[in-house]
Protein backbone atom coordinates (compact mmCIF):
# COMPACT_ATOMS: atom_id res chain seq x y z
CA UNK A 1 0.00 0.00 0.00
CA UNK A 2 1.17 3.74 -0.94
CA UNK A 3 2.82 5.47 1.60
CA UNK A 4 0.28 7.96 1.05
CA UNK A 5 -2.38 6.24 1.74
CA UNK A 6 -4.14 7.18 5.40
CA UNK A 7 -3.27 4.78 7.96
CA UNK A 8 -6.28 3.04 9.05
CA UNK A 9 -6.03 1.49 5.31
CA UNK A 10 -3.66 -0.63 6.62
CA UNK A 11 -6.02 -1.58 9.72
CA UNK A 12 -8.80 -2.25 7.48
CA UNK A 13 -6.68 -3.95 4.38
CA UNK A 14 -6.00 -6.83 7.09
CA UNK A 15 -8.96 -7.41 8.88
CA UNK A 16 -10.53 -7.44 5.69
CA UNK A 17 -7.98 -9.89 4.34
CA UNK A 18 -8.13 -12.47 7.30
CA UNK A 19 -12.44 -12.51 7.25
CA UNK A 20 -12.19 -13.12 3.34
CA UNK A 21 -10.03 -15.73 3.87
CA UNK A 22 -11.36 -17.62 6.84
CA UNK A 23 -8.80 -16.39 9.49
CA UNK A 24 -11.54 -15.03 11.33
CA UNK A 25 -14.74 -16.46 10.97
CA UNK A 26 -18.68 -15.40 11.34
CA UNK A 27 -18.78 -14.52 14.84
CA UNK A 28 -15.25 -14.04 15.56
CA UNK A 29 -14.33 -11.21 18.20
CA UNK A 30 -12.24 -8.05 16.17
CA UNK A 31 -9.33 -7.08 18.44
CA UNK A 32 -10.66 -3.98 20.39
CA UNK A 33 -9.44 0.00 19.63
CA UNK A 34 -6.68 -0.87 22.39
CA UNK A 35 -5.56 -3.99 20.74
CA UNK A 36 -5.84 -2.43 17.28
CA UNK A 37 -3.33 0.52 18.38
CA UNK A 38 -0.80 -1.79 19.52
CA UNK A 39 -1.14 -4.48 17.20
CA UNK A 40 -0.73 -2.33 14.00
CA UNK A 41 1.34 0.68 15.79
CA UNK A 42 -1.27 3.21 15.15
CA UNK A 43 -3.14 5.74 16.87
CA UNK A 44 -6.64 5.66 18.68
CA UNK A 45 -8.30 7.78 16.04
CA UNK A 46 -7.32 5.50 12.98
CA UNK A 47 -8.53 2.46 15.15
CA UNK A 48 -11.83 3.72 15.85
CA UNK A 49 -11.71 4.91 11.84
CA UNK A 50 -10.46 1.58 10.36
CA UNK A 51 -13.76 -0.38 12.85
CA UNK A 52 -16.15 2.38 11.34
CA UNK A 53 -15.12 1.54 7.66
CA UNK A 54 -15.11 -2.30 8.13
CA UNK A 55 -18.88 -2.42 9.98
CA UNK A 56 -19.85 0.39 7.46
CA UNK A 57 -18.58 -2.31 4.49
CA UNK A 58 -20.69 -4.87 6.30
CA UNK A 59 -18.07 -6.77 7.51
CA UNK A 60 -18.09 -6.35 11.28
CA UNK A 61 -21.33 -5.87 13.72
CA UNK A 62 -20.68 -3.79 16.75
CA UNK A 63 -22.85 -4.91 20.17
CA UNK A 64 -23.15 -2.18 22.85
CA UNK A 65 -20.83 -3.55 25.78
CA UNK A 66 -18.96 -5.98 24.29
CA UNK A 67 -17.12 -5.30 21.09
CA UNK A 68 -16.83 -5.77 17.22
CA UNK A 69 -17.77 -9.54 15.88
CA UNK A 70 -17.50 -10.86 12.46
CA UNK A 71 -20.93 -10.47 10.74
CA UNK A 72 -22.48 -13.61 9.85
CA UNK A 73 -23.10 -14.75 6.14
CA UNK A 74 -26.63 -15.85 6.35
CA UNK A 75 -27.49 -18.30 2.73
CA UNK A 76 -28.28 -16.52 0.06
CA UNK A 77 -31.72 -17.75 -1.28
CA UNK A 78 -32.96 -17.76 -5.14
CA UNK A 79 -35.85 -16.10 -6.14
CA UNK A 80 -36.73 -17.56 -9.37
CA UNK A 81 -38.39 -14.92 -11.69
CA UNK A 82 -39.92 -16.65 -14.33
CA UNK A 83 -41.99 -18.53 -11.74
CA UNK A 84 -45.30 -17.68 -10.42
CA UNK A 85 -46.14 -15.00 -13.23
CA UNK A 86 -49.96 -15.80 -12.49
CA UNK A 87 -49.87 -15.45 -9.06
CA UNK A 88 -50.78 -11.53 -7.50
CA UNK A 89 -47.70 -12.16 -5.68
CA UNK A 90 -45.31 -14.05 -7.13
CA UNK A 91 -42.23 -13.15 -4.49
CA UNK A 92 -44.28 -14.30 -2.42
CA UNK A 93 -45.47 -17.59 -3.94
CA UNK A 94 -41.89 -18.81 -4.75
CA UNK A 95 -40.67 -18.48 -1.13
CA UNK A 96 -44.00 -20.42 -0.02
CA UNK A 97 -42.90 -23.22 -2.95
CA UNK A 98 -39.92 -23.54 -0.70
CA UNK A 99 -41.58 -24.47 2.71
CA UNK A 100 -41.43 -20.07 3.73
CA UNK A 101 -44.14 -18.54 5.39
CA UNK A 102 -44.53 -15.29 4.06
CA UNK A 103 -47.54 -12.68 4.59
CA UNK A 104 -47.20 -9.56 3.19
CA UNK A 105 -49.43 -5.84 3.04
CA UNK A 106 -50.22 -3.71 0.59
CA UNK A 107 -51.77 0.20 0.39
CA UNK A 108 -52.90 2.20 -2.75
CA UNK A 109 -52.73 5.64 -3.32
CA UNK A 110 -53.46 7.96 -6.42
CA UNK A 111 -50.45 10.12 -7.99
CA UNK A 112 -49.05 11.40 -11.40
CA UNK A 113 -46.69 10.01 -13.86
CA UNK A 114 -43.71 12.56 -13.88
CA UNK A 115 -41.39 12.67 -15.95
CA UNK A 116 -39.58 8.95 -15.04
CA UNK A 117 -42.86 6.85 -14.75
CA UNK A 118 -43.97 8.94 -17.76
CA UNK A 119 -40.90 7.39 -19.94
CA UNK A 120 -41.21 4.37 -18.37
CA UNK A 121 -44.63 3.68 -19.26
CA UNK A 122 -44.57 6.20 -22.13
CA UNK A 123 -47.29 8.36 -20.97
CA UNK A 124 -47.92 11.86 -20.46
CA UNK A 125 -46.28 13.81 -17.32
CA UNK A 126 -49.78 14.04 -16.19
CA UNK A 127 -51.31 11.33 -16.77
CA UNK A 128 -53.31 9.66 -13.77
CA UNK A 129 -51.70 6.65 -12.31
CA UNK A 130 -52.49 4.65 -9.18
CA UNK A 131 -49.56 3.50 -7.26
CA UNK A 132 -48.74 0.50 -4.98
CA UNK A 133 -46.70 0.35 -2.30
CA UNK A 134 -46.54 -3.25 -0.95
CA UNK A 135 -43.99 -5.39 1.75
CA UNK A 136 -44.01 -8.79 2.38
CA UNK A 137 -42.36 -10.43 5.54
CA UNK A 138 -41.09 -13.69 6.69
CA UNK A 139 -41.99 -15.29 9.75
CA UNK A 140 -42.70 -11.40 11.08
CA UNK A 141 -39.05 -10.21 9.33
CA UNK A 142 -39.01 -7.44 6.24
CA UNK A 143 -37.89 -9.47 3.19
CA UNK A 144 -38.35 -7.54 0.12
CA UNK A 145 -40.22 -3.90 -0.77
CA UNK A 146 -42.07 -3.69 -4.06
CA UNK A 147 -43.57 -0.43 -5.29
CA UNK A 148 -45.59 -0.46 -8.32
CA UNK A 149 -47.60 2.10 -10.74
CA UNK A 150 -50.34 1.28 -13.64
CA UNK A 151 -52.81 3.45 -15.10
CA UNK A 152 -55.28 4.33 -12.94
CA UNK A 153 -58.18 2.36 -15.40
CA UNK A 154 -56.45 -0.82 -14.64
CA UNK A 155 -56.14 -1.14 -11.11
CA UNK A 156 -57.20 -3.14 -8.56
CA UNK A 157 -59.98 -1.59 -6.26
CA UNK A 158 -60.57 -4.11 -3.68
CA UNK A 159 -59.51 -7.66 -2.02
CA UNK A 160 -61.49 -9.66 -4.29
CA UNK A 161 -60.11 -7.42 -7.65
CA UNK A 162 -56.61 -8.30 -6.08
CA UNK A 163 -56.03 -11.07 -8.73
CA UNK A 164 -52.45 -11.50 -10.60
CA UNK A 165 -51.67 -8.76 -12.94
CA UNK A 166 -51.74 -10.96 -15.86
CA UNK A 167 -55.10 -11.47 -15.32
CA UNK A 168 -56.45 -7.99 -13.95
CA UNK A 169 -54.77 -6.65 -17.80
CA UNK A 170 -56.59 -9.76 -19.51
CA UNK A 171 -59.95 -8.61 -17.99
CA UNK A 172 -59.03 -5.31 -19.88
CA UNK A 173 -58.23 -7.50 -23.08
CA UNK A 174 -55.22 -6.55 -23.05
CA UNK A 175 -52.43 -9.76 -23.14
CA UNK A 176 -49.34 -9.40 -21.42
CA UNK A 177 -46.63 -10.40 -24.11
CA UNK A 178 -43.44 -10.11 -21.53
CA UNK A 179 -41.86 -8.89 -18.85
CA UNK A 180 -38.70 -6.91 -18.64
CA UNK A 181 -36.21 -6.65 -15.80
CA UNK A 182 -33.35 -4.40 -15.64
CA UNK A 183 -31.14 -5.32 -11.81
CA UNK A 184 -28.99 -2.97 -9.99
CA UNK A 185 -27.44 -3.00 -6.87
CA UNK A 186 -27.28 0.18 -5.10
CA UNK A 187 -27.07 1.51 -1.23
CA UNK A 188 -30.20 1.17 0.42
CA UNK A 189 -32.18 5.28 1.41
CA UNK A 190 -32.40 5.53 5.29
CA UNK A 191 -36.39 4.47 4.88
CA UNK A 192 -35.45 1.11 3.04
CA UNK A 193 -32.86 0.54 6.00
CA UNK A 194 -35.39 0.79 8.12
CA UNK A 195 -38.25 -1.08 6.51
CA UNK A 196 -35.85 -3.88 5.79
CA UNK A 197 -33.96 -3.90 9.14
CA UNK A 198 -30.83 -3.98 6.94
CA UNK A 199 -27.65 -4.70 8.94
CA UNK A 200 -24.58 -1.55 7.77
CA UNK A 201 -23.16 -1.90 4.71
CA UNK A 202 -25.60 -4.07 3.05
CA UNK A 203 -26.87 -3.11 -0.20
CA UNK A 204 -29.94 -3.99 -2.21
CA UNK A 205 -30.87 -5.49 -5.37
CA UNK A 206 -33.24 -2.63 -7.33
CA UNK A 207 -34.89 -4.48 -9.54
CA UNK A 208 -37.10 -2.22 -12.52
CA UNK A 209 -39.46 -4.38 -13.54
CA UNK A 210 -42.36 -3.18 -16.27
CA UNK A 211 -44.61 -5.63 -18.23
CA UNK A 212 -45.53 -4.94 -21.58
CA UNK A 213 -48.34 -5.99 -24.26
CA UNK A 214 -46.95 -5.89 -27.68
CA UNK A 215 -45.46 -2.29 -27.81
CA UNK A 216 -47.07 -1.06 -25.12
CA UNK A 217 -45.83 -0.66 -20.91
CA UNK A 218 -48.75 -1.36 -19.29
CA UNK A 219 -47.43 -1.74 -15.85
CA UNK A 220 -43.60 -0.92 -14.18
CA UNK A 221 -42.77 -1.64 -10.83
CA UNK A 222 -39.92 -0.91 -8.35
CA UNK A 223 -38.65 -3.99 -6.02
CA UNK A 224 -36.15 -3.32 -3.61
CA UNK A 225 -34.32 -6.74 -2.14
CA UNK A 226 -31.61 -6.82 0.75
CA UNK A 227 -28.53 -8.27 -1.14
CA UNK A 228 -27.27 -10.18 2.08
CA UNK A 229 -30.37 -12.82 1.92
CA UNK A 230 -31.26 -13.45 -1.51
CA UNK A 231 -29.74 -14.14 -5.16
CA UNK A 232 -31.94 -13.72 -8.17
CA UNK A 233 -32.48 -16.24 -10.73
CA UNK A 234 -33.37 -16.12 -14.02
CA UNK A 235 -34.00 -18.92 -16.61
CA UNK A 236 -33.62 -18.40 -20.62
CA UNK A 237 -35.07 -20.95 -22.83
CA UNK A 238 -33.06 -22.11 -26.00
Amino acid sequence: MATSDPVYLRVVEDIRRQINDGSLPPGAPIPSRAQLTRKYQVGETAARHALRVLAGEGLIIGRVGSGHYVRERPDLTSLHRWRFLDHPAPFAADLQSQGRRVTWDWHSEPTEAGPDLARRLRIGESTALTKTRYIFRGDGRPLQLATSYEPREFAAHSEEERRSLVARMYAHGIKITEIVESVHTRIPRPAESDALDLAAGVHVLHVERTHWAGDRPVETSDIVIPGDRFRITYSMPV
